[in-house]
């Protein structure tokens, strides 16, 4: 394994880490509906628990509005139980066989909340990605201990290490403020 080897692997498991943090923000509730808010919440299906978007249409109506349509009739109580149940505080309305899921309008108290649930998130993943960063480091230490490359070429490695956790870290500082401004807009 030679340093580039070992910069790139780590590249790729910070990235996934930033993948991971982003997908964990999609679960945070802001004022505006969209469909992937949906996605944790799981319906019975013929004695299996299953995701809702393997059994209905899941879109939006309108910016505040989701609507679930079921693909069989007798799913769409399940449906609406399920969502009143889980924990997103969320109120579903039946029309026909059409449910209408309302987003509520979030208060003051409850968006400065959900800006601290996104900090500390955020600083998980610079926590993974400064891990990523020290496993690779050592990697880099032990090439220089089996002396499979010199001084210069680890200290290199380190450098372009260090930068490339610099960069990933002001990544994740940018996502967070902008989902702390997405939430904090009114």
């Amino acid at each position: 394994m030679t340093t580039e080897d070992i910069r790139h692997t780590a590249e790729q498991k910070m990235q996934r880490s930033i993948e991971a943090y982003k997908h964990e923000l999609t679960k945070i509730r802001t004022g505006r509906a969209h469909p992937g808010i949906l996605d944790q919440v799981h319906v019975e299906y013929y004695g299996a628990m299953v995701p809702i978007s393997q059994v209905a249409n899941v879109s939006l109506l309108d910016a505040r509005t989701i609507s679930v349509q079921p693909w069989e009739k007798g799913m769409g109580p399940k449906i609406e139980k399920a969502i009143r149940e889980s924990d997103l505080g969320l109120n579903p309305a039946a029309q026909g066989d059409l449910l209408r899921v309302p987003m509520p309008a979030l208060t003051e108290e409850r968006r400065r909340d959900l800006t601290k649930v996104v900090r500390h998130a955020g600083e998980e993943a610079r926590i993974a990605v400064r891990n990523l960063r020290r496993d690779a480091n050592e990697h880099a230490k032990r090439l220089l201990k089996d002396k499979a490359i010199g001084e210069d070429e680890e200290r290199r490695s380190l450098d372009e290490l260090q930068k490339l956790t610099d960069r990933m870290i002001a990544e994740i500082d940018r996502i967070v403020a902008a989902k702390e401004a997405e939430i904090m807009a009114v």
